[in-house]
């Protein structure tokens, strides 16, 4: 089996590039041939450092780099990144059983999807996001500090200033997501939700009929070794970027009401805000071997107190895996692995829930016992980097077959503008 995978980057600096090298690697060493195809120039992690992955690079630019009219007009049709995956494609060695994306905001646009349905091979789109429906990408109004509950392109949608950079930058997203629609139209595209949660919101948002869904977790790669001893530690962490929208402020506010230390691995917009409240510590960001070696050493719990929707924050499995209680927002995905009252609490994002929960982890017995049982759940449904490549395996296998012998129909002619 030959699998292409397309991400922008090959640097885990998020979680959409983290599951697409964590795919590749799996599949990989389950014996798959793997090409990734990566956007962006730039580095590219050890995990694609396998005998089974062929990395090629389009060089392209991150389009919000260029500045201006360029970058908006990129954002919205980047043929040029549409020229490269599609020579890229035709110069495979070998033609893939299907393509899996994982990002294509930053720079490949919608562009890219003629050149996709033209592969004459099954299409996967991880959906990390809501960018495939949403002009923001998010759902999520930062303008009132809220999950969105408008219908994505519509005259209120248009009208909303959402975004988090400006009103313009919001025009261009809604042009980039009119033209991802045409682009879209009549691709018989999987889509694969990472949440039960996601895939309920996402059906809902999509509604296209062309549209076959599935549901697959993400991987989970822990260090081995003993479960973590969340009863000795001694402050909330808090791990990713310091923004509102992900609740940062309310891990602050409500653990120093609950009279903990909060503590902060990563950075972000509200740096200054949070480093000027009393109990709050903040480290940046460290590598991922440094981030759980100070997580099993300092945590009490992990807090994700996200306002938005997100689909599923890979902080949540990872630290259910290492014995580390959740305190995780009812808006995340990934709350659906946490057992309130059990392996941690699921509460709404704001400051009376997370205090009451974070008061209820002071006691060590409450502590140490939510940890216990997250680690024995973790382990008896591990969600693993092999299981994951088993998953998708599947996936293809069934992809491949169901499509047969589907001709590869020529690339050129797909790449105008629709």
């Amino acid at each position: 089996m030959h699998v292409v995978i397309l991400a922008e980057f090959a640097s885990a600096s998020g979680g959409a590039e983290k599951v697409a090298l964590e795919s590749a690697r799996g599949l990989a060493e389950a014996g798959v041939s793997v090409t990734y195809l990566q956007a962006v120039a730039g580095a590219a992690d050890p995990l694609l450092d396998h005998a089974n992955i062929r990395r090629v690079v389009l060089g392209l630019p991150d389009i919000w780099s260029l500045g201006g009219a360029k970058a908006a007009a990129a954002g919205i049709w980047h043929a040029a990144a549409a020229r490269s995956l599609a020579a890229a494609l035709a110069a495979l060695p070998e033609r893939p059983d299907c393509i899996h994306l994982h990002q294509w905001t930053r720079a490949l646009s919608p562009a890219i999807f003629p050149v996709l349905s033209g592969a004459g091979v099954p299409v996967i789109v991880t959906l990390h996001d809501y960018a495939l429906a949403c002009p923001n990408g998010v759902y999520y109004r930062f303008d009132r500090a809220e999950p969105c509950g408008l219908k994505p392109l519509s005259a209120a949608c248009i009208a909303a200033p959402c975004d988090a950079r400006s009103r313009a930058h919001k025009l261009v997203r809604v042009a980039r997501t009119v033209a991802l629609r045409q682009a879209m139209r009549g691709l018989p595209l999987h889509v694969v939700h990472v949440s039960d949660a996601s895939r309920r919101r996402m059906g809902d948002l999509l509604g296209a009929d062309a549209l076959t869904h599935h549901r697959i977790d993400n991987p989970v790669r822990v260090a081995e070794g003993p479960p973590a001893e969340p009863h000795r530690g001694d402050a909330i962490a808090y791990v990713g970027r310091l923004t509102r929208e992900k609740g940062a402020d309310l891990v602050a506010e409500a653990a120093r009401a609950a009279g903990l230390p909060a503590l902060f691995i990563g950075a972000g917009p509200l740096e200054a805000e949070l480093c000027a409240r009393d109990g709050v510590e903040i480290i940046g960001w460290q590598s991922p071997a440094a981030v759980w070696e100070i997580l099993r050493r300092r945590a009490r719990a992990l807090a994700a107190p996200s306002r938005w929707y997100e689909t599923g924050p890979l902080t949540i499995y990872e630290a259910l895996a290492a014995g580390i209680p959740v305190v995780a927002s009812d808006r995340s995905g990934a709350a659906e692995k946490v057992r309130h009252g059990q392996t941690g609490f699921v509460v709404a994002p704001a400051v009376g829930a997370l205090t009451a929960a974070f008061t209820a982890l002071r006691d060590d017995a409450c502590a140490g016992g939510l940890g216990a049982r997250a680690y024995a759940e973790a382990r008896a449904a591990p969600m693993t980097l092999a299981t994951h490549a088993a998953a998708l395996r599947t996936l293809y296998g069934q992809l491949a077959r169901d499509t047969g012998a589907v001709q590869h129909r020529p690339l050129p002619a797909l790449l105008e503008r629709p």
